[in-house]
């Protein structure tokens, strides 16, 4: 296959799975080899391409990021609401750092990976079914500004699992919103927001280490994916957002399990060609 075209749909993958609760991690680690694209520089191109898909939320909030960092200086709202989404980054960040590479070595397999689809699928259906029962009872907070402290805590909590390949960062994310007792609307604009120094310094972290494998002959296959996973993902965060006001998140957990259950046929089978 042609670098060019196996740069688009990576980033399209990327692009499209990044802020879905679906897992680009998992999809990438799926996709890549299937692609015959898993050399040495492949996980330089995917922590790149992520980045396409950072700098997509940055200029989709870009109003509202602007506003806060704008009001921090005289207000204390947005001072606090910056301090708990740097709250939620920690745990993630000090777990991460400690088992990060033990966790690649050993469960980044697709057996693993189809398991964390199929348990994460599921844990979205319970949740949503909880959330459910509790939004006819007391709808949960909507103003992504008045996350708590214990519930910034809460969600970074829930983000650490997402350092399993497969579980999703916006699915950990945002069904620790919903547990802590936001709305669905408000826990996804956190994941969003939380998403920015997450993937940021994951990113940074990982591209400095790989800094040393690329040359300037990869720019051009690196700016191809960069900018389709930014489009991607800038149309996906406008679209979920939009989607999350009004329905649950029931069809990407039957996503997760049916993609989980095929992908373990396949190995079983030995059709699994990575």
């Amino acid at each position: 296959m042609p670098p060019v075209l196996i740069a688009i749909v990576l980033g399209l993958v990327e692009g499209i799975t990044e802020f879905l609760p679906v897992s680009s991690t998992g999809h990438l680690m799926l996709v890549g080899p299937w692609m015959r694209f898993s050399d040495e520089k492949a996980h330089a191109f995917e922590i790149f391409i992520q980045f396409g898909a950072i700098l997509a939320v940055v200029w989709d909030l870009r109003a509202p990021i602007g506003s806060m960092l704008s009001r921090a200086r005289t207000e204390a709202a947005p001072r606090r609401f910056l301090a708990a989404v740097m709250l939620a980054f920690l745990p993630a960040a000090l777990v991460g750092s400690a088992l990060h590479k033990k966790i690649e070595e050993h469960l980044s397999f697709p057996r693993h990976i189809a398991w964390a689809f199929i348990v994460g699928g599921v844990v979205i259906l319970i949740v949503e079914a909880w959330a459910a029962r509790r939004e006819r009872i007391e709808p949960g907070s909507d103003s992504v500004e008045n996350v708590g402290w214990g519930q910034a805590l809460a969600i970074g909590c829930a983000q650490v699992l997402a350092l399993f390949p497969g579980a999703s960062r916006s699915a950990s994310t945002i069904l620790g919103g919903l547990l802590a007792g936001l709305s669905r609307r408000a826990a996804t604009e956190f994941s969003f927001y939380l998403a920015i120094p997450t993937l940021a310094a994951a990113s940074t972290y990982a591209l400095l280490k790989e800094l040393p494998r690329l040359s300037a002959a990869d720019l051009p296959l690196f700016a191809v994916g960069f900018v389709v996973s930014f489009l991607a993902a800038a149309a996906v965060v406008r679209v979920f957002l939009a989607y999350v006001r009004t329905r649950t998140l029931a069809p990407f957990a039957w996503y997760r399990i049916a993609v989980g259950v095929l992908i373990l046929f396949l190995v079983a089978t030995g059709r699994w060609i990575a």
